[in-house]
């Protein structure tokens, strides 16, 4: 892409109708749209994804985190004040580009009562995922290992079977995949394809370091490049400046601009544009629930394929599997420390998360408020009785899966001749009726999907329109509006969003 440039071959100082800030899973969609009508400029802290060739192959999936968090990786690894290790995208296509590949769109229910979006027009959101859906995402393919977790999904009292489907539907599905039948990634990325190129500019291994303001009104960014070389860029007369730098970059670049607690703010001598009390505030994720099976059989990788939607989509489920690599970084949290000590051939995870979690936390900024490092946050996982509860429910529904023909089928023996399942790391508790060990379970196994949201809330910092409330030619559109992740994955619902 001709447009993308490194940021220290920008102008010191430049002029477009639109600055975007994050080109992630909602920036490069946004980018692509507003480019047909007005200039752009699209700026992202990582490089292209061609830098990182491993991104870009399903098979090499577990390879991008076996690697150090160096700075300059298409990862940005981060531990919560919870002890829960975390992990967004540091790369053009955000985390689009690390995710496990599926596209799902949201429930329906979402826009309704999520967003404040009541009267949002439908067939515009249909045309939107549409256009997203063209250009980057493909019908999976099942391996042996994905469908058999579809048969047992079924099995399990999750139907209907509702084949290939891109809906939120309950039932088992196949997913939608941004990875194509070569196990080539298509994420966000590509949809800068769709722009027009004379009106686009990008700005890659760029951080903003501050939104600039003349008063109330937003009016530029101030943004350093790799060489530590200061730039900026200012909007035109009706132009804006949006903030897609995700749940983790969107609220701490309102704190860094002047935008927070008032109080706070001025405890770390930044200076305070809006006193605005819920930055920050908000921050929700979901913690995985489920277990880690060994088997003595090869299992190819794959990413996960099929997931199921249990009634009242209460929870969603999938699964991955894996070739035991011979070292597991402890850093990857979707198998356990101890698997590197295995002497099986394979692993295979079966998870799921709830819809909606009551538990919430918040972010802040580390003490010497840069830009460039991660700030504080704590989420309080299983804080609330209420996610304690709803992960004793779903520990139940995916031990009964065990108990599914087909796991029956490919139970190994032991050494007395009795059939058994290898469990990696913590077991299942043996009586799944005591509220209380399966309750301990839950909070002593602690994973991620790192679905992470909130933070810049509807209704508490943006309005219905995404505008930051109190300021003007400002908005900010990703994961950290949302009060509720938008099903069971929220790669799909963003890139339409921003569409």
């Amino acid at each position: 892409m001709k447009f993308v440039q490194d940021a220290s071959e920008f102008p010191i100082k430049e002029e477009y109708d639109y600055i975007i800030v994050g080109g992630g899973t909602t920036g490069c969609p946004l980018a692509a749209t507003l480019s047909k009508k007005f200039s752009v400029l699209l700026i992202e802290r990582g490089s292209e994804p061609s830098k990182y060739p491993s991104v870009l192959n399903e098979q090499q999936l577990l390879n991008v985190f076996t690697v150090e968090d160096d700075g300059k990786n298409p990862f940005n690894r981060f531990i919560s004040e919870d002890g829960v290790e975390n992990i967004r995208g540091r790369v053009l296509g955000g985390s689009s580009m690390i995710n496990g590949g599926v596209y799902s769109r949201a429930d329906p229910e979402f826009f309704r009562t999520q967003l404040g979006m009541q009267e949002l027009d439908m067939e515009m959101v249909e045309k939107a995922y549409e256009w997203v859906e063209e250009a980057i995402v493909f019908k999976p393919s099942l391996n042996l290992w994905q469908g058999a977790f579809r048969r047992f999904l079924v099995e399990g009292g999750v139907e209907p079977d509702n084949g290939f489907d891109l809906r939120d539907d309950v039932g088992t599905k196949i997913s939608g995949s941004i990875f194509d039948e070569n196990g080539t990634r298509h994420g966000a990325v590509e949809l800068l394809n769709k722009a027009q190129p004379t009106n686009l500019k990008v700005a890659v291994q760029a951080i903003v370091q501050r939104i600039l303001f003349s008063g109330l009104s937003a009016n530029g960014v101030l943004y350093s490049d790799s060489k530590g070389k200061l730039h900026t860029a200012y909007i035109r007369k009706e132009g804006e400046i949006i903030v897609s730098a995700g749940a983790i970059g969107s609220p701490q670049l309102l704190l860094l601009s002047g935008i927070g607690p008032k109080s706070y703010l001025s405890s770390l001598q930044l200076p305070v544009v809006l006193h605005q009390p819920h930055v920050g505030q908000s921050m929700m994720d979901y913690p995985r629930f489920g277990y880690v099976l060994a088997w003595p059989f090869p299992l190819s990788f794959t990413s996960s394929k099929v997931i199921g939607i249990s009634q009242n989509k209460t929870f969603y489920f999938q699964s991955i599997a894996s070739t035991t690599p011979l070292s597991i970084p402890p850093l990857f949290s979707i198998f356990p420390p101890n698997s590197t000590s295995l002497t099986t051939t394979s692993l295979a995870t079966i998870g799921g998360k709830f819809s909606k979690v009551a538990s919430t936390g918040s972010l802040r900024l580390n003490s010497s408020a840069d830009a460039a490092s991660n700030p504080i946050v704590r989420f309080n996982y299983y804080s609330h009785p209420a996610d304690v509860a709803m992960c004793v429910k779903g520990v139940r529904k995916v031990g009964g899966f065990l108990k599914t023909q087909t796991v029956e089928n490919i139970k190994t023996r032991d050494l007395e001749g009795n059939k058994t399942i290898q469990f990696v790391g913590l077991p299942l508790p043996g009586n799944l009726s005591d509220d209380s060990a399966v309750g301990e379970f839950c909070k002593k196994t602690v994973t991620l999907y790192w679905h992470y949201h909130g933070g810049c809330l509807v209704g508490k910092v943006v309005d219905g329109n995404y505008s930051v409330i109190g300021v003007k030619n400002l908005r900010v559109l990703d994961g950290s509006t949302f009060a509720v992740s938008p099903g069971s994955n929220p790669t799909a619902t963003l890139m339409m969003l921003a569409r």
